[in-house]
């Protein structure tokens, strides 16, 4: 496999650099691959895996004691896990991916993009703007006109701070230059692709009893959290994702994401809830938090926090624009879609008469995911071997920033979805019946000889199952 888009981030992930040559590339499609765009998504896509399975390859060694077995990436495994979303069946029902106001619309200056998926983003949204139905369940074409009508006259970036002070979600479409020229495109740009850092030397710990991984508390939500935590999962992680009793969750994307995993609820505002969570960290291994940055620091859940009260933790931290202290967004809320509105990725892939484009996956938030887990592999492998605390750093606004400008590949036109050649998902799904009634899905592309080829368990109803280690 071409190592030369992501050998530099495993050596950036301290990885041994003689690895790289365990790992067998089986290309499919044209030149650019099953993922067709103008930016390098395929590479993309490629990459974030190759270093993803290399990392399980090497924590699976480190385990056992024996060589580090052989990495196959298959470029029909990876573009089908890229868009599992879309793949997923719930009794032959499709997953619902996007709502109606979740969407990118004209402004009397521009474009402005969206995201209203949960209720309380869309009546934030709603309220911003002044359009009645904040508290109406659905979204009918009278309502998507009269948002429309109240955004042509508008200016787009006057919208995206209105409804950012509204606690909603919104961007104005900028080019790449203009991002480059913001403030956080500036401050993005500045930060490593992944943050990897050791925090202490706390000794290395105690083997895993007879077949039990790592335990992780998964605190993360939608795609790029809960990819990298299902990839875990797959791996022998004991993952135990955490919500709260009050926010909403897509009950597909929660079918999509939580293969592998148990689902709790826990209220850390009550007195009970914080002594389980503090009961389970006690006993845990990795934690990921995925929420808006800051969000979960009342908690005492800040990685400062976490790691002077574990030591020897991974804690991995996800955030859409950089995380805390990262120019003026870094605190911001974000989506996938939304990063690729505010970076430019829209305007480079913009369709006929300019009107802005999409990525053919959620490639942000997919490839972040793979990249996080394989930092958390890494710091895994490394805290077994010499010990410490360890913590790292990914964000959706940074895996944009190597896409745009990293990332070799770059085609003029992308070659059409349906051209000869096309990617033909079939060999990659798989069925399996679960509580949520007999599933379709993809199948993971983290493949190495001898490891696991799909999860031990599919997904549950969410928060079915107590706050409690296996």
């Amino acid at each position: 496999m071409e190592q030369r888009s992501w050998a530099p981030l495993w050596a950036a992930l301290g990885g041994d650099p003689a690895l790289p040559e365990r790992v067998r590339h089986v290309r499919r499609g044209g030149p650019a691959g099953p993922l067709p765009a103008r930016l390098p998504v395929a590479e993309l896509a490629r990459s974030a895996v190759a270093v993803c399975a290399l990392a399980a390859a090497e924590w699976a060694a480190c385990r056992t004691g024996g060589a580090v077995p052989a990495v196959t990436v298959d470029d029909g495994a990876v573009a089908t896990a890229f868009t599992s979303e879309r793949h997923l069946r719930v009794d032959g029902r499709p997953a619902a991916v996007f709502a109606p106001l979740s969407r990118f619309w004209r402004t009397g200056d521009g474009r402005l993009r969206t995201h209203a998926n949960y209720p309380h983003h869309r009546a934030r949204l709603l309220a911003a703007l002044g359009v009645p139905g904040s508290a109406a369940g659905g979204a009918g074409e009278d309502l998507v006109e009269a948002v429309a009508t109240e955004l042509a006259h508008r200016r787009a970036e006057e919208v995206e701070e209105l409804v950012y002070r509204a606690g909603g979600l919104a961007v104005a479409v900028r080019t790449p230059g203009q991002w480059a020229a913001h403030p956080q495109g500036a401050a993005v740009a500045g930060l490593p692709l992944v943050g990897y850092e050791r925090l202490d030397g706390t000794p290395p710990p105690a083997p895993y009893d007879g077949d039990g991984g790592p335990r992780v508390l998964d605190l993360t939500r939608v795609i790029a959290g809960p990819v990298a935590t299902r990839t875990l999962a797959l791996l022998g992680a004991d993952v135990l994702r955490i919500d709260a009793p009050h926010l909403p969750e897509s009950a597909d994307a929660h079918a999509d994401t939580g293969f592998g995993k148990r689902s709790a609820l826990l209220d850390l505002g009550s007195p009970s809830g914080r002594r389980t969570f503090e009961e389970l960290l006690a006993a845990a291994d990795v934690v990921v938090t995925g929420y808006r940055p800051g969000a979960l620091d009342r908690f005492g859940l800040s990685a400062g926090e976490l790691a002077a009260r574990r030591p020897g933790l991974v804690v991995a931290e996800l955030s859409a624009w950089g995380g805390a202290g990262t120019g003026p967004w870094g605190g911001r809320r974000g989506f996938d879609s939304l990063v690729q509105a505010a970076s430019g990725i829209a305007v480079a892939e913009a369709g006929p008469g300019g009107a802005p484009g999409v990525l053919p996956a959620q490639a942000l938030d997919h490839g972040t995911g793979y990249l996080l887990a394989a930092a958390v592999l890494r710091s895994l492998t490394g805290r077994r071997r010499y010990g410490g605390t360890h913590r790292v750093r990914l964000s959706l606004a940074r895996t944009a920033h190597w896409l745009l400008h990293e990332l070799p590949g770059r085609t003029p036109e992308p070659e059409p979805a349906g051209a000869p050649g096309g990617h033909d998902p079939a060999p990659w799904l798989t069925g399996a019946d679960s509580p949520l009634g007999r599933l379709r899905h993809a199948l993971p592309p983290v493949e190495y000889e001898g490891g696991p080829r799909t999860w031990s368990r599919p997904p549950g109803h969410p928060g079915a199952d107590e706050p409690v280690w296996r």
